[in-house]
């Protein structure tokens, strides 16, 4: 089976700071790679590359077999295929809850208001927002701007969803509603690639668990693999500290 994302030899800096040295990965359609490690390791660096909100320094990214860092690839066209949701949630705060779920779809994928209404409402209703249809986001607790942010980037009715913390924002007792959201988005088959520090999600719903160190993947496998018989020492440590929280 052919990858959907196949990235080789990857590498990115900041001014002196290599933050991805070397990275290999390929991701399959229908997997939940949950990404973990410290912060500062490179994981939401190598989101950010592979919708490139980041321009990598060297290396490729394959998506459908195409080198998405090719200069005659279509870029608006690969953002209709790749879902992004952010820590801050990057909601239109001008905009009402449904019209921040039309401007994908109407804009970008031409659909008619109509059509991307219907689409909007059903997402919206997938994450449990009906009721807060015309409701100004402003007024959305930081758990209902998350679950917005997610129906809006599924309405575009994305290939891949990229989850880059999408908890670390939220105050405690609002993190369940984000991740049950996204334990349902998991069962529809969407192919998900999740950074994040909640090790309970990511051993109960990812197929698979990459613990990144020092913009390096240091070890990879099924989440009982990695969060029972860790291979590296580095992962261990790493596990030792964040489970002792």
């Amino acid at each position: 089976m052919k990858p959907l994302i196949r990235i080789e030899k990857l590498n990115k800096s900041f001014h002196n700071n290599q933050v991805l040295k070397n990275i290999d990965l390929n991701i399959y359609e229908g997997e939940v790679v949950c990404i973990i490690g410290a912060s500062g390791s490179g994981k939401s660096t190598l989101l950010r590359c592979i919708n490139l909100l980041e321009e990598p320094d060297s290396g490729n990214i394959y998506f459908e077999d195409q080198n998405i860092l090719d200069s005659q690839f279509n870029l608006n066209k690969l953002r209709t295929k790749i879902g992004m949701v952010f820590q801050s949630f990057n909601l239109f705060n001008n905009y009402n809850v449904l019209d921040n779920c039309l401007i994908g779809p109407t804009k970008v994928l031409g659909l008619s208001k109509k059509d991307a209404k219907e689409k909007a409402i059903y997402y919206l209703t997938k994450v449990g927002l009906e009721n807060f249809v015309h409701q100004d986001v402003n007024r959305l607790s930081g758990g209902q701007k998350q679950r917005v942010a997610i129906a809006r980037a599924l309405t575009m009715e994305p290939r891949v969803m990229l989850f880059d913390e999408p908890t670390s924002a939220l105050d405690p007792e609002m993190v369940g509603e984000v991740l049950s959201v996204m334990r349902e988005v998991a069962k529809s088959r969407m192919t998900m690639v999740v950074v994040t520090h909640e090790m309970d999600f990511a051993r109960e719903v990812a197929t698979r668990v990459i613990y990144m160190d020092d913009g390096q993947i240091i070890e990879e496998g099924t989440p009982e693999q990695i969060f029972t018989k860790p291979q590296h020492p580095r992962t261990n440590e790493f596990l030792r500290r964040i489970l002792e929280r």
